[in-house]
């Protein structure tokens, strides 16, 4: 397959490009970039995935779909990537495929460390910065990925570990001491505690085959986001009235 993956989700930008090695007898090639995104995703993430289409030499008409973080994660972040995966899909005319990002979290974290286990049992962990964090359970067995549950977003003490379950994300430098620890239910089962993860193009990539063959590619119109969080902001009518009831209550 042809494809062009990104995830803005985090403060890291990753994008990569995958093109096909049918017919040539080779397997596919992959283009990658990733860097410092945040405030700078907006100005970098077409140059780059101009820089890399041309790498490839590929067109965007050529792709069978464009893969990207849906979310949960930042705001900004995720509307960036929705509109740059609307505009090129739009213009190409091509399909594109939403992953959440909490699954890509787990599939790097399999992929870096345990990728010769049968099964993995992981959470995945994002920062949801505001002093909480975004949180998915999911069950990797016979080459396939199943969620468990849904999402949430939780203080980190309010995390609840399943046995023989992992933890991957990026919380662990700022969370690590107020999360419970993960746990094993017998010496015999394998894991790998905590493991240092993001939601990469790469691991996009590595999903999209699967996800595509399920039928996960959409529209360009329905390139949308996953929010959990409604709101990231107190209005100034919200922070009057507890300024006045802080007031009241002297």
């Amino acid at each position: 397959m042809n494809l062009l993956a990104f995830d803005t989700s985090t403060d890291m930008m990753s994008v990569a490009v995958q093109r096909s090695g049918a017919g040539t007898g080779q397997a596919p090639r992959t283009w990658q970039h990733t860097a410092l995104g945040g405030a700078l995703t907006s100005a970098h993430l077409i140059p780059v995935i101009q820089r890399l289409m041309t790498q490839a030499g590929l067109q965007f008409g050529q792709l069978d779909a464009i893969a990207f973080g849906c979310g949960p994660g930042s705001f900004t972040g995720l509307r960036t990537a929705c509109a740059v995966a609307q505009g090129l899909a739009f213009g190409a005319q091509v399909k594109v495929l939403p992953i959440a990002t909490l699954l890509a979290v787990a599939e790097e974290a399999r992929w870096q460390q345990v990728a010769e286990w049968a099964r993995y049992q992981v959470t995945a962990l994002l920062d949801a910065r505001m002093d909480e964090i975004y949180v998915g359970s999911y069950v990797f067995e016979s080459g396939q990925w199943t969620q468990v549950g849904g999402y949430s977003l939780i203080h980190p003490e309010a995390l609840v570990c399943e046995p023989d379950y992992s933890q991957a994300g990026n919380v662990f430098a700022t969370y690590g001491a107020r999360l419970p620890a993960p746990f094993a239910s017998s010496l015999v089962v394998p894991m790998v505690h905590r493991v240092d993860a993001l939601p990469t193009a790469s691991a996009l990539l590595r999903l999209a085959p699967a996800l595509l063959a399920a039928g996960g590619a959409v529209p360009a119109d329905q390139a949308l986001p996953i929010y959990i969080r409604d709101k990231v902001a107190k209005t100034t009518l919200e922070r009057a009235a507890e300024k006045a009831a802080e007031k009241a209550a002297l």
